[in-house]
């Protein structure tokens, strides 16, 4: 599958909420979607196009905005595809993919936590790698390091 062909398939479902398709070595493309159409973009892609997978959920915080992608594999196609969406800075949430792709959990699970994305509708946000209570989300930009004076050290003797 090429990148015209995923336009082709894509546009009559999503029509203006599918911002482009791109050439992406290696994959069939990189789709570019606002984020209201995220639902019907990820049952598109898997029922109609095949790619049955999903590989990985992550995200960039660009420090003006948030990029999550989604990439989904075809066992059909042999094929990878990525699906992007820009989200704003001040509310950077989107609709879970979890009723699409069950495997989505643990990974907006991580998203959220490391660059505090919202997935709307998540059967389970709560926190994964880091402690429960803890309020910082350390991939975002504007995190900073504590001064090791500041951060409270538990020894523990064996």
């Amino acid at each position: 599958m090429q990148p015209d062909d995923l336009a082709k398939a894509l546009a009559p479902r999503l029509g203006d909420r599918l911002l482009g398709v791109e050439t992406f070595v290696g994959t069939a493309g990189r789709v570019r979607f606002r984020p209201e159409a995220a639902l019907d973009l990820f049952r598109a892609v898997r029922d109609e196009l095949g790619f049955r997978h999903l590989s990985m959920v992550g995200g960039i915080d660009w420090v003006d905005h948030r990029e999550v992608f989604y990439v989904a594999w075809s066992d059909d196609a042999r094929q990878y595809v990525i699906l992007s969406a820009d989200l704003p800075a001040d509310s950077p949430h989107i609709e879970s993919a979890t009723p699409v792709w069950e495997s989505a959990n643990w990974h907006e699970r991580e998203a959220w936590e490391l660059l505090d994305i919202g997935f709307d509708h998540h059967p389970d946000l709560r926190h994964l790698l880091m402690p429960d209570g803890y309020a910082f989300h350390p991939l975002l930009r504007s995190f900073k390091l504590h001064e090791p004076e500041e951060l409270e050290v538990k020894q523990r003797s064996v």
